[in-house]
């Protein structure tokens, strides 16, 4: 069928052609947000290896701002989809607004805070004396850029879940193209090194802000505007219901990645840098499962507001043939070349020996990701509060952090290194019997329909 008006496309097309449509310029957006700390992390990984693991370090603050980001702009999201798939677009925009400014009041406050106890925060992060230094300026200058990156973040969400998410990807997109270019400019050019790095970030950062506030006045997007601001107590439950999966996942993640550092300090400073580089790699290609979702949750807030909850059931099961299958093929592709992706980012015999291991480990976990993943976003979309919580903080956090502290005193490094995946493998047995309930929910009112 031709596209037309969004609530057209997203209940009526074809479920793999609006699957794609959707998620394809939001895996793009998903692989550009990655690409802006891999980014800093190949080009520092240049200079030494303590400013490698500084950048490693400082990227938990930075999954905390993204947590903070994606509580206010899914959990907006959310509702906005399920309101336009009614066709109530008046509660949509007044939510969108007052999301926008709850995000970027959040921002400002993480920058003061931040700022206000830079030194025990890099402490407590996990920096050994040797990246102490660096720690604090990649970490002070990122800082600054807090409340443009909530903000960017929250409106490239809100327009996912409006069904306009190429408009999304060209915001993303254009601060990551200033972040790469301003990189080599600014560490080896100007001769800043981690501060390069992280004026780079900033800088596309605003980039990407800006450029969004602009998309948002084309096509069906909702425009922001002061006089929509409603602080109300329905949208903050909306937004709490909502958005605290995505904090629960992201915020985890933050706590898992300083626990993480934490650990591997006892092994010195190439294992934090090893670490630093594996999650790059792995937050790159999990990006493109989780864009797969994201591209997944417009027609799915669209479709369950309309009670088509069959057509939720298919695209939920598309999303997760393709995510395995495409986990599966890379998972293979990685073990035969795991050494040399390690390398790219650091030639440190030392960090590509732990790096390539840790990485081998987490490759054997790859192909239970769409599952995991997919089923977090359809219990979020569809305002399964609790089920999606539990959901999203399974992975990282339920499972992951006692782990942390069992495997290494079990078996050493090699303990530390098969962490996540023996998580990953917990959190699937967590996760299935959570689909089965929430799609015999489905069944039984679509029954009464």
């Amino acid at each position: 069928m031709p596209r037309t008006d969004n609530y057209t496309f997203l209940t009526g097309g074809s479920i793999p052609r609006v699957v794609c449509t959707m998620a394809l310029p939001t895996i793009a957006s998903m692989l550009v947000t990655s690409l802006y700390n891999m980014a800093d992390t190949f080009f520092v990984g240049r200079i030494d290896t303590p400013s490698t693991a500084a950048v490693g370090i400082v990227f938990s603050v930075m999954f905390f701002v993204q947590a903070v980001s994606f509580f206010f702009g899914n959990g907006s999201g959310n509702y906005i989809s399920r309101q336009l798939g009614a066709r109530n677009r008046v509660c949509a925009e007044q939510m969108a607004s007052t999301a926008l400014v709850y995000a970027l009041g959040a921002g400002v406050l993480i920058a003061v805070v931040g700022h206000a106890v830079l030194r025990p925060l890099s402490v407590w992060l996990g920096s050994t004396p040797t990246i102490l230094p660096y720690t604090e300026q990649y970490l002070g200058i990122s800082l600054l850029g807090a409340p443009l990156m909530t903000g960017a973040l929250c409106i490239n969400n809100q327009m996912r879940f409006q069904g306009n998410a190429r408009y999304a990807m060209f915001g993303i997109l254009s601060g990551a193209v200033v972040n790469v270019a301003l990189d080599p400019v600014l560490i080896f050019g100007l001769q800043m090194g981690v501060r390069g790095a992280a004026l780079a970030t900033v800088s596309g950062q605003a980039t990407s802000f800006a450029v969004l506030l602009l998309m948002s006045r084309r096509g069906e997007n909702i425009r922001y505007h002061w006089r929509h601001f409603t602080p109300c107590r329905l949208y903050v439950r909306e937004i709490l219901a909502g958005g605290t999966p995505s904090l629960s996942r992201q915020g985890l993640a933050a706590v898992s990645a300083v626990t993480l550092n934490v650990a591997a300090g006892a092994y010195g400073d190439a294992a934090i840098a090893a670490m630093a580089v594996v999650n790059r790699i792995t937050m790159l290609v999990y990006a493109a499962i989780v864009g797969l979702g994201q591209g997944f949750q417009p027609m799915c807030g669209f479709c369950y507001g309309a009670g088509l909850y069959g057509r939720v059931r298919s695209g939920f099961a598309f999303c997760v043939r393709v995510g395995t299958v495409f986990l599966t093929v890379i998972a293979i592709a990685g073990f035969a070349c795991s050494e040399s992706l390690i390398s790219l980012f650091r030639n440190d015999p030392d960090v590509i020996g732990i790096g390539s291991q840790v990485l081998r480990f987490q490759l054997l976990s790859y192909p239970l990701g769409a599952v995991i993943i997919t089923g977090n976003m359809l219990m979020q979309t569809i305002r399964k509060p609790w089920r999606a919580n539990l959901l999203a903080a399974a992975r990282q956090g339920i499972f992951f952090i006692p782990l942390i502290f069992i495997l290494p005193r079990l078996w050493g490094l090699t303990g530390l290194e098969m962490c996540q995946a023996v998580s990953d493998a917990l959190a699937l047995v967590v996760t299935i019997p959570v689909l089965v309930s929430a799609f015999a929910d489905m069944r039984r009112a679509q029954a009464r329909s």
